[in-house]
């Protein structure tokens, strides 16, 4: 069977089953223009919607629209120009939004830089992108001082200081750069051999997200589209919550900067919030929350869950459908990085806890223009309905490679189609279902921690000669990493995790165990495979 046979059965069964308030075809609200000039549509058409909400403060589509224009033209006069990179390394806050908007109206690049790292990691994602300009805040700034040894002299824009009133004060910046296919973000990710890599998406993968995604779960245009964000918007998880769909769509973002269910439930209530994304342990604490019952969750048509740790379960699906009656809790969206993450989705497929009571993980069906495939990892052909292989997609938000990195680029695209590295198979009626991932992913509260990752950078350290990191289970967490390092001079695991601790974001810290040495292959590889009982043995002395 051809890849284009499969994929036409593939789709006829999809589109027996697809509910019927989505489209089969993307459908874009206003043309496919680039974001900064959406932005330009609705402070025209509803200059005092809200844009953002964010901590008792409201930026209207006028409010902005003249921000964006003006912080532009403030970039414009440091010489940010087109293909130039723009560091971000903030929380979530109205700022990251406003320079997200500039940057991409100067036709420069986006990149998100996580606010949880420690210097080597923040110092490693700078060398690679070589951005012109760090944006960040007072507080991180002393980060990034600490890296001055490693990135040279790299201008700063601090967002709570007079900098940012001059920013706000500039000349605004008229023209707009309109090309949909130039590069404009650099969204990093990790991989299971070296550092995060840089994958490159343009305006239109970022359109296209968000129209399709739109289209595949019935949202709403304008003020009757409203999102609550507290998931990180340096994740593109969160950029497509709280950044893209709101703008494509006209509506507006509760932006919070971390998650506070008190907040939460006010913030739903007082906004009247049509979607929000949050883990199940976030639900269960709204749940059982002294303030639920007396909240008006009445607007929540579309309450996701993400199951890092715990699963999202029928039992607790009906105690939300009880809270908040007419709101389906459902389970969020099937996607990485590399595809800007909203690739498939079980919207429409709760009746009779079908999605949940399927084999895990259901995904439901690819939105709309997005394909996907389920192919031998052998041979790559296309397999039969049922059986299982590894999961390619196709998409207009597939990323075009990794920024500086040929080698992996070629390794994972092939054709239009990305290599996923997961299990999955489809269904009878076209659904795919996640079996796993193939790559050495380690899950810790639901923040993705990859062993190669952890290896090189504990390796940076003096003493360390060399490190193998496993996964162990974590009632707590969900996992945790172990690292098992050999030393060439006279170091403590304690010492090793407190240095860890302030070169690494906290949720990748690792366990540590010093040992001799490690049971190796015939080839002289680790056996990372017999470590895993030494890992739990490791976990348990702490």
């Amino acid at each position: 069977m051809t890849l284009e046979t499969y994929l036409a059965d593939l789709r006829a069964r999809q589109d027996r089953v697809r509910p019927a308030d989505t489209p089969r075809e993307v459908r874009y609200p206003l043309g496919e223009a680039v974001l900064p000039a959406h932005v330009e549509h609705w402070s025209r058409v509803a200059p005092e919607r809200p844009a953002i909400v964010f901590e008792g403060t409201t930026w209207t589509y006028a409010d902005l629209d003249d921000a964006h224009r003006r912080v532009a033209g403030w970039l414009h006069a440091q010489g940010v120009g087109p293909g130039d990179r723009v560091a971000l390394f903030l929380g979530n806050a109205p700022e990251f939004l406003v320079t997200f908007l500039a940057t991409l109206r100067l036709g420069a690049v986006h990149v998100p830089v996580n606010p949880m790292f420690q210097p080597a990691e923040l110092a490693y994602e700078v060398n690679d992108s070589t951005p012109s300009l760090i944006v960040t805040t007072t507080g991180l700034a002393a980060v990034v001082e600490q890296t001055r040894d490693r990135i040279g002299d790299v201008p700063l824009l601090v967002v709570d200081g007079p900098q940012w009133t001059e920013a706000l004060a500039a000349a605004p910046y008229e023209p707009c750069a309109d090309d949909l296919d130039a590069l404009a973000a650099l969204n990093y990710t990790g991989g299971t051999t070296g550092l995060p890599k840089g994958c490159q998406h343009t305006q239109r993968h970022m359109l296209y997200t968000a129209a399709s995604a739109a289209g595949a779960a019935a949202y709403e245009e304008g003020e009757g589209f409203v999102s609550l964000c507290y998931f990180p918007i340096f994740w593109i998880a969160g950029e497509d919550l709280g950044i893209l769909l709101p703008i494509v769509l006209g509506g507006t973002v509760v932006l919070m900067p971390r998650w506070d269910a008190t907040k939460v439930l006010h913030a739903v209530e007082r906004h009247r919030v049509s979607i929000m994304v949050g883990t199940v342990e976030n639900y269960l604490e709204l749940l059982d929350h002294p303030d639920a019952g007396s909240t008006d969750l009445g607007t929540l048509v579309d309450p996701q869950a993400v199951s890092f740790v715990r699963k999202l379960t029928p039992d607790v699906r009906e105690r939300w459908s009880k809270l908040a009656p007419g709101s389906v809790l459902r389970e969020s969206a099937y996607g990485m990085t590399e595809t800007h993450t909203i690739d498939c989705v079980p919207y429409g497929f709760a009746e009779g806890d079908h999605d949940l009571r399927s084999e895990p993980v259901f995904c439901g069906i690819p939105v709309p223009g997005t394909d996907i495939a389920v192919v031998s990892t052998e041979t790559g052909e296309p397999l039969p309905v049922g059986e299982v292989g590894e999961i390619i997609v196709r998409s207009p938000s597939v990323t075009t490679g990794y920024w500086n990195n040929p080698e992996a680029t070629e390794a994972q695209l092939r054709d239009g189609w990305i290599r996923t590295g997961d299990n999955g198979r489809f269904d009878a009626d076209g659904c795919l279902h996640y079996l796993g991932r193939a790559k050495e992913m380690i899950k810790v509260k639901g923040m993705s921690v990859f062993p190669a990752e952890i290896e090189m950078l504990l390796s940076q350290h003096p003493a360390v000669e060399s490190v193998a990191v496993v996964p162990t289970d974590d009632p707590e967490t969900g996992q945790r990493p172990v690292a098992f390092v050999t030393v060439k001079e006279p170091v403590t695991a304690p010492e090793l995790a407190a240095w860890a601790r302030t070169n690494m974001a906290g949720y990748k810290v690792p366990v540590v165990s010093v040992v001799e040495d490690f049971p190796m292959t015939a080839t002289g590889k680790i056996r990372k495979n017999e470590l895993a009982d030494a890992a739990a043995e490791a976990l348990g002395r702490i």
